[in-house]
């Protein structure tokens, strides 16, 4: 489930909503901040990189896979990013389209996967391609019956790869369970393998293996799909999807010969990970024994969160002289016996399994074993190694136990000090432990998931990820059946890399923004002592201290005191710009926390304006925050009083029941047509109306109206490519512009055409409606008349979606029309949507016209069609050689479509046909083509067509620096296009600066001047000692700017000068990928493609 976002009727509307203005506070921040660690794409899956496991899961079911069978709940997301690249028609390792099949979790589930498997029309080509199916522990029970067949007939199918999130809702307690013992039983019960990941940073590896495994026998994956799966992480070794599928052909090829038709289960398992581990570098075994050398006791255990706790606390106690240690389960079918007794120490006496049980009533039950616990006592038991039989326990916990430090070191205890119990019980006055390092900084954030601060988390996350030395992790879960719903989320920061797949129990700083969570949860028992707290505390700077007292809980106020944690309070109301715009608290709680929580506030301020569309209104609250943020001086009188003593102490933590809140749907209000009357009661009385004046258009940005100063066409007029040159000269518009940036473009509609629209559908140009402003659709209406809507507004000559065509159903009189419009917004439609869209390049106008019975009114179409967006072009000009100009290098979009209509896109066809002196409204666009600070520092520029643009600023740039007698690095520019004599593009001002020394070396790839293609990779290999010396000696910037196609290639050349220039470094092998990843990281691998 996800919020739905409400329309805004108008200002006064735009006022009254919260949800309306969280839309607006979104707005305010960098799209990447609300997406932290989703791959942007299937190639940007490479280390380091920040994610979480499910994300991996996904990458390794799609590369490997032929089709991909999920059965995911809705806010589960298990095979959200298998759908998207599916949509994208991303490649799997194979060079085949991957099919994801999104089904229901009913009875039968698995039916389709596995009738699919063995049909007649079953491509037999793809036999050995593995199929895969991701799922939920709960969906797994489902399926149980179609693993059961295909495990009988596994000689003659697919390979099939299971992955499961071991998640399931549990009723009883309304919560989240991690469920292990479905995957656990079904595997034991079906005769299939099960192994386990203990943390993202190994989920890769065990989907991996798991596939591997799966070419001789059907196998399970399972991971932690409560915590582990959904925490997004920094993780260093990905294998992009080249290397992944190359490491499951490498492996393949090993084992192709291996094994007989004789060959036991244990045996194929046992030489395969042999083999993986020789590929990869790695140690994985079945059995990983942590601890003490010689342990009196010995915990087994089974699970993600269950294997990382044990291990690492075993660990620190073995250190610490303790004779305990811990076995992690990594492979549980098949249970090798002889590797577990290899791995457990010969001291050993007592052997605990931390065995998983359906529920409770299990865990009291004692006629019921955990089945682990059946399968270590049936190893011990009947094994010779022992020269005295160690006892082994069952400790059973059931689904719902969420395992901390502190309950994992009772259970390691407890075996250490021969209790025998089947039942782990955690000591009351035991303080909160924490396996981290003290220098790992914690934060927590607790809010009403409708916050207008929703996004702070991610945003704060984003912010501190962007050092390259520290390592971020983010969790987010939601309680919704508390308060109408309490989000919670942990962020811990730390210079090594974080194993932590539990809650924060010590926070540095801990959040609240809304006063009334601390009567529903005990926040202060996961603050650390010393620690500090901030509260949102809204118009409580004027309030006497009897008030603001009566405001916090008596628990919580003794609390302060008793664990020394220091208060601040965040009033929002004291900001008159934050009472103005309540969109602005987004930003404000985040700068109320730096201020908190960072010694270098100021740095931290900085780096925070790169990820908010408006540094000065950053800058503002900043400047002002010690306004609305205070610290309280907490009297003694808070302490040990009657009323504390008597207040009931909440729960430490919110109740986990989903991964998304309440689905909140609001009705959407119609736009309206309004008259001129309307529209001059707005003008006239605008405080009773709530409008105001805006510079055209409403932006969120600072726009500028800059003019046509001059237009040159670059190719010939002969040629099939319209490239030219434009040049807007500044005028007084103050528009500033830094090297490498991008302009905004805000282009209108070809007025012809809006004209015949209008004609055609019947309206009245001058009518006046109320339409979402153009860059701000989501929280601001405004007055246009329909002819300026749908000029600058309403991009009625776009593409329409799907949606457009089930909208538009609605509307159809003509039950035929109405018909096919509905096939055509469903599946069943997809490839003549899909024709509609990518061959005959059909417009909304298009099918409005198309299906004349669907006729809605103009406000529908409003709410129907898109707004209309900028266009942003990289630009071509350095204001420090062209102070009042600025300048674009644009090709012209155009095509023919099946009918014989040309068609043109809709922004280069608008700047094409802008007279000289035309105005035109601009925005500017940071982007990520910056300088190297040091102006000797070499640049290596490769850019196709007009992908030039840039780096004819850059080159610009350095000519002038030369001019002002400072010393500049190498420039080695490399430029591909189709032909020198037609697309040149800025040839002759390449060649002046190569004479006058500022281009070193000039590489030109014109693919079709010659029988055998050259294309940039190809120049840029042919000068493979002049990259060594200017990138990898003198510390240079690569920068590649144009489509997306040759990324792969140019990237091959850097790392084979990586590698060519390691050998004659003599230095051993050197992983090329890492070391791209270690320049992205330092800005000096940097590319803009489309």
């Amino acid at each position: 489930m996800h919020l739905q976002q409400a329309e805004s009727t108008g200002p006064q509307n735009a006022q009254e909503s919260p949800v309306q203005s969280k839309s607006t506070q979104n707005e305010i921040l960098d799209s990447s901040v609300k997406s932290f660690g989703t791959p942007k794409s299937l190639s940007s899956i490479v280390g380091p990189t920040y994610l979480n496991a499910q994300a991996l899961v996904q990458q390794a079911a799609f590369t490997l896979s032929d089709k991909i069978y999920t059965y995911s709940p809705d806010t589960f997301d298990l095979d959200t990013l298998t759908q998207q690249w599916q949509l994208q028609e991303e490649k799997n390792g194979f060079g085949d389209n991957t099919r994801v099949v999104p089904m229901q979790t009913r009875t039968g589930a698995g039916l389709i996967a596995l009738g699919n498997m063995f049909s007649k029309d079953f491509d037999m080509t793809k036999r050995h391609v593995p199929q895969s199916i991701l799922a939920s522990a709960g969906s797994l029970k489902q399926l149980r019956a179609s693993l059961d067949e295909l495990s009988l007939l596994y000689n003659v199918a697919s390979p099939l790869v299971t992955h499961v999130a071991a998640v399931d809702y549990n009723p009883s307690v309304a919560r989240l369970a991690t469920d292990y013992v479905t995957s656990m039983s079904t595997a034991d019960e079906l005769g299939l393998g099960l192994l386990a990941s203990t943390s993202t940073f190994e989920v890769q590896h065990m989907s991996l293996l798991v596939t591997l495994l799966a070419k001789h026998f059907p196998a399970l994956h399972t991971y932690d799909g409560v915590q582990v799966g959904r925490e997004t992480t920094r993780v260093v070794d990905v294998l992009d999807q080249a290397g992944l599928f190359m490491s499951y052909s490498s492996i393949s090829a090993q084992l192709s010969e291996a094994f007989t038709k004789r060959s036991s289960i244990d045996d194929k398992v046992t030489r395969t990970l042999h083999a993986f581990n020789n590929e990869l570098g790695t140690d994985y075994k079945p059995f990983e024994y942590y601890g003490h050398s010689a342990p009196d006791s010995v915990l087994v255990v089974f699970g993600s969160v269950e294997g990382s706790l044990a291990a690492q606390l075993a660990h620190a106690l073995g250190n610490n002289g303790a004779k305990v240690g811990a076995v992690n389960v990594r492979v549980y079918r098949p249970f090798l016996e002889d590797d577990f007794l290899e791995a457990l120490p010969k001291s050993v006496k007592r052997i605990a399994i931390l065995g998983q049980v359906e529920n409770v009533a299990s865990i009291s039950d004692s006629a019921e074993h955990s089945l682990l616990y059946i399968d270590v006592l049936a190893a011990v038991t009947l094994s010779t190694r022992f020269a005295n039989q160690p006892s082994v326990i069952d400790s059973k916990y059931a689904k719902e136990e969420a395992w901390t430090p502190s309950k994992m070191l009772a259970a390691l205890q407890q075996i250490s000090q021969s209790a025998e119990s089947d039942q782990i019980t955690e000591s009351q006055d035991r303080p909160n432990l924490d396996v981290l390092s003290p220098s790992v900084q914690q934060y927590s954030f607790w809010d009403v998931d409708d916050s207008l601060t929703i996004n702070a988390p991610s945003s704060l996350a984003t912010l501190f990820s962007r050092k390259p030395s520290e390592n971020v992790t983010l969790r987010t879960g939601h309680d919704n059946l508390t308060r109408g719903g309490i989000i919670r989320s942990d962020i811990r920061c730390s210079a090594k890399s974080i194993e932590a797949p539990y809650s924060i129990t010590a926070a540095n700083v801990a959040y609240v923004g809304e006063e009334k969570i601390l009567q529903d949860v005990n926040v202060l028992s996961t603050v650390k002592q010393k620690g500090s707290i901030v509260v949102r505390l809204p118009s409580s700077k004027d309030q006497d201290m009897e008030r603001f007292e009566k405001r916090l809980p008596a628990a919580f106020r003794d609390g302060l005191i008793k664990n020394d944690i220091q208060l601040y309070v965040l009033d929002p109301q004291a900001l008159p710009q934050v009472v103005e715009n309540a969109s602005l608290e987004g930003i404000l709680s985040q700068v109320a926390f730096l201020r908190v929580a960072c010694e270098d506030f100021d740095s931290t301020v900085s780096q925070l304006s790169h990820l908010v569309a408006d540094a000065a209104i950053l800058k503002a609250l900043a400047d002002s925050i010690d306004t609305a943020l205070r610290q309280i001086e907490i009297p003694e009188t808070w302490s040990s009083t009657e009323e504390s003593e008597k207040a009931v102490t909440p729960p430490a933590d919110i109740s986990l029941n989903s991964f998304a809140p309440f689905e909140k749907t609001q009705k959407d209000e119609p736009t309206f047509l309004k008259t001129w009357l309307t529209a001059a009661k707005g003008l006239c009385f605008r405080e009773a109306t709530h409008s105001s004046f805006k510079l055209r258009p409403d932006t969120p940005v600072r726009t500028a109206t800059v003019h046509v100063s001059s237009r040159q066409r670059l190719t010939p007029a002969s040629y099939d490519r319209n490239i030219f040159h434009i040049t807007f000269a500044l005028g007084d518009s103050g528009l500033e512009y830094k090297i490498g940036e991008a302009l905004g473009i805000h282009a209108e509609n070809d007025r012809s055409e809006v004209e015949e629209f209008i004609k055609w559908y019947g309206l009245d140009p001058n009518h006046v409606v109320e339409v979402p402003a153009r860059e701000d659709p989501d929280s601001m209406l405004e007055n246009r008349t329909v002819y300026q809507s749908l000029m600058q507004n309403i991009d009625i000559l776009g593409r329409p979606p799907k949606r457009f065509y089930e909208a538009l159903a609605d509307f159809a009189d003509d039950p035929n029309e109405r018909k096919e419009l509905l096939s055509l917004g469903g599946p069943e439609g997809a490839n003549e949507f899909k024709r509609r869209a990518e061959v005959d390049t059909v417009t909304y106008a298009d099918i409005l016209l198309d299906f004349p019975s669907a006729h809605p009114a103009f406000h529908d179409i409003v709410r129907m069609v898109s707004p209309m967006k900028r266009r942003e072009y990289s630009i071509a000009s350095s204001q420090k050689v062209q102070p009042d100009t600025v300048s674009l290098l644009i090709v012209t979009v155009n095509w023919v479509d099946p009918t014989g209509r040309d068609r043109f896109g809709q922004a280069t066809r608008y700047l094409d046909f802008l007279p000289i002196g035309a105005p035109v409204t601009v925005s500017v666009k940071p982007s990520v083509m910056k300088l190297p600070p040091s102006t000797t520092s070499p640049l290596i520029m490769a850019g196709l067509g007009t992908g030039l643009a840039p780096f004819r600023a850059f080159v610009q740039e350095r000519a002038w620096e030369k001019q002002q007698g400072k010393e500049i690095g190498q420039i080695l520019l490399y430029m591909g296009s189709r032909h020198q004599r037609e697309e040149y593009l800025y040839g002759e001002e390449w060649e002046a600066y190569q004479d006058a020394g500022i281009i070193t070396l000039l590489g030109r790839a014109f693919s079709r001047d010659q029988p055998q293609k050259v294309y940039i990779q190809d120049r840029m290999r042919q000068t493979l000692q002049d990259i060594r010396s200017a990138y990898l000696r003198q510390e240079g910037s690569f920068y590649l700017c144009g489509p997306t196609w040759p990324v792969p290639d140019v990237t091959e050349v850097l790392m084979e000068a990586i590698r060519e220039d390691a050998v004659v470094a003599g230095r051993r092998k050197v992983d090329a990928n890492r070391e791209i990843e270690v320049l992205k990281d330092e800005g000096r691998y940097v590319l803009e493609v489309y």
